[in-house]
Parts: structure tokens; sequence; C-alpha cells
């Protein structure tokens, strides 16, 4: 796991099982105050650095995705490459929260069934789709710790594992891949990940404020190797608008 600081795992906890539908196609929106941070921009690969050997630029439908297949990708994805039916073991997000460590503060705290204006525009069960508006600031954070929570259905789930890419138009951001692990039927889960940020140099800074929802990202989740989701979010890095 690349530029990982820390990471938490609190799992096996028996729940009485909530289904997750895997998603539907939709888009929703996220906005967020003035030290916006989006979860899903996180440490990795250094810029523009490329896992090495063949690279995949096509796929065809039906065909086998590997997690080396997505590290060799080298652009964001035009297409889905699994379809919701795909999650046959009902993983379902049930809350997502950061928190800057420099500060220390919490800056987003979302709980799924939450009566929150921001929770009902973020179900990550129901959307493989989001879009993410927050500010510049965030493009100055160093340190952040995200937890995920999740519910798993009646079967369990051997070497769960998560891989995201992220792209500034045809330029590779970053990458990271995550071993949750195991986790045994009906449980709810939670992991934490603390990652330090890279420093963007200022012309990249400058595009992705200047070119908002340019910069995009892929999620990728596997279980024994085999993909069973596939998530994909754009974002948006410019000023307010009054």
């Amino acid at each position: 796991m690349e530029n990982q600081e820390e990471r938490r795992r609190e799992g096996g906890e028996e729940d009485g099982g909530i289904p997750g539908d895997g998603g539907a196609d939709g888009e929703m929106v996220v906005e967020g105050a003035a030290e916006d941070w989006n979860g899903l921009i996180l440490g990795g690969s250094a810029l523009g650095e490329a896992e090495t050997g063949e690279v995949v630029s096509a796929w065809r439908a039906g065909e086998p995705v590997s997690p080396q297949h997505v590290l060799r990708l080298n652009s964001y994805t035009e297409d889905y490459l699994c379809s919701p039916e795909d999650n046959i073991y009902n993983v379902s997000f049930s809350r997502f929260k950061i928190r800057d460590l420099g500060s220390g503060a919490v800056i987003l705290d979302i709980r799924k069934h939450s009566s929150t204006e921001i929770q009902n525009a973020f179900e990550p069960d129901t959307s493989r789709f989001i879009q993410y508006r927050f500010s510049p600031a965030f493009l100055a954070l160093r340190e952040i710790g995200a937890t995920l929570e999740f519910t798993v259905g009646s079967r369990a789930l051997n070497r769960f594992r998560l891989i995201e890419r992220h792209f500034f138009r045809g330029l590779l951001l970053k990458t990271f891949d995550f071993e949750i692990g195991f986790c045994i039927p009906h449980s709810r889960n939670t992991c934490e990940h603390i990652y330090c940020l890279p420093d963007l140099d200022p012309d990249t800074v400058e595009g992705m404020i200047a070119n908002p929802y340019e910069t995009r990202s892929d999620s990728f989740y596997f279980v024994n190797n085999k993909l069973i989701m596939h998530h994909k979010a754009e974002y948006s890095f410019s000023p307010k608008r009054e």
C-alpha cells in the first residue's frame, strides 16, 4: 500500500444484515464548506507515475477484470467494468468520515439513513457515479484520516480489496491500493486509513481549480481478485459562486 501511514480496522461485529443493492446508475452531488475535503482523493503513486508493464487501453464486456488490469489502465475509464448485479456479497456503505490530522477537525461525517441534508445528497449504495464540489482549500491539505463503515450480506468476503485511480485529464495523479481483508457474513466493519497527501505542482493545482470536473476517479472493489463493484467520481475545486 502506497504512502499509507496507518491503517486501523475494526470488523466482525455481527449485524442484522443491512443488504446493499450495489448501486443503480445515477448522479449525485456533494458540497462542502471552506475547508472542504474529498475523501476519495488520497495519497498513492507520485504524479504521473504509472504501473510498469503492458498498458491496457480497451476492455470488452464479458472479459474478466483483474487487479493487474486496473493497475495498468492509462486513463479514466469510459465505461463501467462490471454491473450492479456483480455485488453478490451485498456490500453496503453506511458511514463515511473524514478528519484533518493537522487541525484535528472532523470535516465530514455522513451516515446512511441520516436525516441531514448532506446525507440526502450522498448515498453511495444508490449510485455508481458521484460529483463533488469543493473549494481550492482541499488541495492544500497534507494528512487525512478517512473512515469507512460498511455492512456485508450473507456471504463472507475473502481478500476484500479496493483500488482507486485518480486522473486530471490525461495525467495520473494518484493510485492507492488497500487490502481490507476478511469480513464475516452479516457484519458491520469499520476501517480507517491515514494518508500523507503529495505536493502538487502549481500548474497542476491551477489547472484542477480552473477546470471543474476534469479531475476524475475510478474505484474498483475486488473479492478474491474478482471485481464486484466499480464506482466513478468527478471533482470540482473551483471557488464557490456568489
